[in-house]
C-alpha cells in the first residue's frame, strides 16, 4: 500500500523523534515534512501510528494518506492528540451522471385551458 506522511511538529525534539521513526520504518523524504513509502504493511502502519502517538503531544499534527485501502483513499489525522479518519470512494463517470441528470429533467407543462 502507498502511504504518505505529512508532519507538522510542535517542537524540534518531536520532529526529530517522528523523522527517526519514519526512517526506521523505511520511509523516504519526498518533500519538506513529507515522507512516502510503497512498502508499508497494515501491521507496520498500525505500529507506526502507535509509536507516533507515543512521541507526540497536543501541539503536534500528523496526516497519513493511504491508498488503496479496500479500494478507497483514506486520510488519517492526529491533531490535538485525537485520531480522525476520512475515507473517500471514487465517483461514477461524469458522462453517465450528466446523461442521467438530463433524462430526469422535468418538462414544462402548458397552462390549463379555461
Amino acid at each position: 500500500m502507498f502511504v504518505s506522511v505529512v508532519l507538522d511538529p510542535g517542537s524540534p525534539d518531536t520532529a526529530r523523534a517522528m523523522v527517526s521513526l519514519l526512517t526506521q520504518m523505511g520511509f523516504k523524504k519526498a518533500q519538506r515534512s513529507c515522507y512516502e513509502s510503497m512498502k508499508v504493511s497494515v501491521d507496520d502502519l498500525s505500529k507506526l501510528k502507535r509509536e507516533i502517538d507515543r512521541v507526540t503531544d497536543y501541539y503536534d499534527s500528523v496526516r497519513f494518506y493511504q491508498f488503496p485501502v479496500g479500494g478507497m483513499f483514506v486520510i488519517t489525522e492526529l491533531k490535538e492528540k485525537r485520531w480522525r479518519k476520512c475515507q473517500f470512494q471514487g465517483n461514477p463517470a461524469p458522462a453517465k451522471t450528466a446523461a442521467k441528470a438530463a433524462a430526469k429533467k422535468p418538462v414544462a407543462k402548458k397552462p390549463a385551458a379555461r
